[in-house]
């Protein structure tokens, strides 16, 4: 029987085509690792080995952290006291078949599987396996050794559908599954605003679903993916031309890549022949701490910088000093160190080595345990094994077959696969390191080193520890990292930029959401942030300002008289006002003059003054609303329009009167127009229309309001109509004596006369009422302070109308044509 720390490599030896098998698949590494467990009475022993490459650092380490792992395990009194492991390594060299075969020849036993003839009798071998690197293989073994519930635990497999315990109910892992790496690259993808980035994977379950978990990681968070573009080890050269061909005509400058070193290598290579350095690459564990990739001068300028995802690294005390003591003298049947040995030292057949040689003081790959990653999940898996174990062995068992109640625990005569899988489920233990560690559903915590290559001044690269990834919590020191662009700022990789405050963002047509236009919000929306999907709407009392960033106090607007509008209905008014006194000289002037006599002088001069209030009455309109402003300025607009109506209602009834007074028995009816009754006309027709104003102005007067319906930068204030139907009763009881007045005059138009007044009456009551049939829409209609300048002008129309129809005649007349001014001429048919 062969002692438990023993390495059997007869197999090995028998196949000389290995060292090619590495040459070409170099990451096959230590691929398939088992650890078989056989029950003894006074002991377990573990099983042999096998490698395509003997002398591969990571391979030796990962061999001999196993033995080192064991024989500590054996050492220690507390942990499976009186069991002694033993162990046997295979290599598939990512073979399906190999890999069948071991698993099988370790499950069902062969002739190398340890001498158990004066054991067999005392117990039933209970088969654990640790391994496989590659998840597929890792997949194939399962669903074979799946149905004989043999436990299983990888190492290095760590494709996410290996979490599924009802697919695989019989796999664990020592590391995390790839969900919690692309998790992580997802989480520094949106922390730096990575938004446009590139991906190339190996066209297996480890690069496939990797990076769908990316995807679905990011997804609805602003990342996308330009391209995916996928790797295989049959066509790697073409397809490495194919990569790196898509990488220089890509816009994005942030590469993913989930793929094995020596498809990284091949693409590399293939960068640098076509000089593009100007990329950052973000790397998976499955090549982020790679010796190779960091040495290889060729590929340094496009390499630098790469932003890398790590397995969690670990330190094993005691294993260095276990490997420099390793020496073939004190190994006589270890093949893997006798080959390394002979390498290393030089020695051959025809010169056999002296015996003085030592790993002591040797700078070798192999003696550097300051950074040990794989080869601590190995370590790990052999830790587990034997903590479930020595659980299932301490534990009491309910399940006795011989059907007692007494509680008693598992012999090592009888071990059941089944058990050990239990035990496995519930293992918490802590390491000799004094780390914490269980499964999580099958997987171990996710636990991550996050890596940077930066420059040395050799001209290669050196791996340096940037942050950490504890499950979903990312720790990054961001000023260490040193970038592929050879300064601290972060690169950008963004197909759009992102849209300043002020600006939305719409998708463009046909194009991924990573890719819009910035449109400007509308009047009255903001946007604060950066980036934003869509514009806010301000308070009804705020608008945007220029920026459309912020909300602001919307600014108090007024028909004022500062402003042109202001000014130019001011000149207006007082222009009107002038123009009235001016006529109303002239009147006084010549009041003994038959042109001023014929027209009812005192009507005349009672009009003018009305008309005079008009214009004036207008500039109550201008300037800052206030709650007298707003009472005042109706109801002097209401009462002047009156007047001015009222007196030319009389002067039409008086025309009328004079004419009709002519027939026979008609001379009674002057006697109802005579001056006092006209005045007496007059203020009534006035005081009614003062009736409605107080009554209206007493009960809901109109009072200054912010009109907020108007959509502006400006919000208006205005005098509100409390009462909509006070305002029409005093607009329509004006239109009521002007169509009245207009319907008279109208009637008196072709008196027999030389100089007819209501000729004069009627045109201007025309305009008068066109001017006021036409205000009501414009009023309606027009926006915040113009509805206040559409009043004004109405109010200035209609009395410049008035004015000039009535007397600007008179007036030419009197200045201009003083012959006809003589009462024949008046008289005269």
């Amino acid at each position: 029987m062969k002692k438990e720390s023993d390495i059997d490599t007869g197999t090995a030896a028998s196949m000389s085509w290995f060292p090619w098998l590495l040459a070409r698949w170099p990451s096959s590494a230590l691929s398939l690792l088992l650890l078989s467990v056989v029950g003894r009475q006074m002991g377990l022993e573990v099983v042999q080995a096998i490698v395509c490459s003997r002398l591969d650092p990571e391979v030796l380490q990962n061999v001999y952290a196993m033995a080192f792992a064991v024989e500590e395990i054996n050492r220690n009194n507390t942990l499976l006291p009186g069991v002694k492991l033993g162990y046997r390594i295979f290599d598939s060299c990512v073979r399906y078949p190999w890999a069948l075969q071991a698993a099988l020849s370790l499950v069902a036993g062969d002739e190398h599987s340890c001498n158990l003839t004066a054991s067999m009798s005392r117990g039933q071998p209970v088969n654990l396996l640790i391994g496989d690197a590659a998840s597929t293989t890792t997949i194939f073994l399962s669903r074979i050794l799946g149905p004989l519930s043999v436990p299983f635990i990888s190492y290095l497999s760590s494709c996410p559908c290996l979490s599924d315990k009802i697919k695989f109910p019989n796999v664990f892992r020592t590391i995390p599954s790839d969900i919690y790496q692309a998790r992580a690259m997802a989480q520094l993808a949106m922390r730096f605003r990575w938004t446009w980035m590139g991906a190339v994977v190996v066209n297996n379950d480890y690069g496939l679903l990797a990076i769908q978990a990316f995807q679905e990681e990011t997804q609805g968070k602003g990342v996308c993916l330009e391209f995916i573009e996928t790797l295989r080890k049959e066509t790697i050269e073409s397809d490495a031309r194919r990569v790196a061909l898509t990488i220089q005509a890509s816009t994005a400058r942030v590469i993913l890549i989930f793929c094995w070193y020596t498809e990284v290598k091949k693409v590399f290579l293939e960068l640098a022949k076509i000089n593009v350095t100007d990329r950052q690459f973000l790397a998976s564990e499955a090549w982020s701490t790679n010796n190779d990739l960091l040495r290889n001068l060729a590929i340094s300028k496009v390499a630098s910088g790469v932003l890398g995802v790590a397995i969690r690294s670990s330190t094993i005390p005691g294993f260095e000093h276990y490997l420099r003591s390793l020496h073939p003298i004190r190994n006589p049947d270890d093949d893997f160190l006798r080959e390394f040995w002979e390498t290393e030292f030089g020695c051959t057949s025809l010169s056999p080595c002296s015996g003085t040689e030592s790993l002591e003081g040797l700078h070798n790959p192999i003696t550097d345990t300051s950074q040990l990653r794989v080869t601590y999940n190995v370590y790990l898996a052999v830790y587990a094994a034997a903590h479930a174990l020595h659980s299932l062995l301490s534990c009491p068992d309910t399940d006795s077959s011989h059907g007692n109640n007494s509680s008693t625990c598992s012999s090592p005569k009888n071990i059941k696969s089944m058990k050990l899988l239990q035990h496995l489920n519930n293992l918490h233990f802590t390491t000799p390191q004094g780390e914490m560690f269980y499964f999580q559903g099958g997987d171990a915590p996710a636990k991550y080193d996050l890596v940077n290559w930066q420059n040395t001044p050799e001209g290669s690269l050196k791996l340096v520890l940037i942050g950490r990834v504890d499950g979903f919590d990312l720790h990054l020191n961001q000023s260490a990292v040193q970038w592929s662009t050879g300064s601290n700022q972060v690169p950008t990789s963004v197909c759009s930029e992102s849209c300043p405050p002020g600006t939305r963002k719409t998708n463009r047509k046909g194009k991924p959401l990573c890719c819009f236009d910035c449109i400007p919000c509308a009047d009255g929306e903001i946007s604060k942030q950066p980036g934003s999907l869509h514009c806010e709407r301000c308070p009804l009392e705020f608008w945007s300002n220029a920026k459309r960033t912020a909300c602001i106090p919307r600014q108090l607007d007024f028909l004022s008289f500062n402003e042109t509008l202001g000014i130019t209905l001011t000149t207006a008014a007082v222009s009107g006002t002038v123009v009235t006194t001016a006529v109303f000289v002239v009147f006084l002037c010549y009041r003994q003059t038959p042109m001023v006599r014929a027209n009812n002088s005192e009507l005349s001069f009672l009009l003018l003054l009305s008309l005079k209030l008009c214009f004036l009455c207008s500039l109550v309109f201008i300037g800052r609303p206030s709650v007298w402003a707003c009472r005042f300025q109706q109801a002097a607009f209401g009462i002047s329009f009156v007047l001015c109506v009222s007196c030319l209602l009389v002067k039409t009834i008086v025309v009328l009167a004079v004419f009709r007074s002519a027939r026979p028995g008609a001379e009674a009816l002057m006697k109802w127009f005579g001056p006092g009754q006209q005045r007496g006309s007059v203020c009534l027709f006035t005081s009614i229309q003062i009736i409605i104003c107080a009554t209206w102005l007493s009960l809901s007067p109109p009072v200054p309001q912010r009109d907020l319906g108007f959509q502006g930068s400006k919000v208006t204030l205005e005098c509100a109509m409390s009462s909509v139907v006070g305002f029409s009763l005093v607009l329509g009881y004006i239109g009521l004596l002007a169509c009245t007045c207009l319907l008279l005059a109208f009637f008196a138009r072709k008196l027999p006369d030389n100089f007819n007044e209501a000729k004069l009456i009627t045109f201007s009551m025309l305009i008068f009422c066109a001017v006021w049939v036409a205000f009501v829409p414009a009023y309606v209609s027009s926006p915040g302070k113009y509805v206040v300048a559409v009043e004004i002008f109405a109010i200035l129309a209609s009395s410049y109308g008035l004015l000039l129809c009535i007397f600007a005649p008179k007036c030419f007349i009197i200045l201009l044509r003083p012959e006809k001014n003589t009462k024949k001429h008046l008289m005269a048919r």
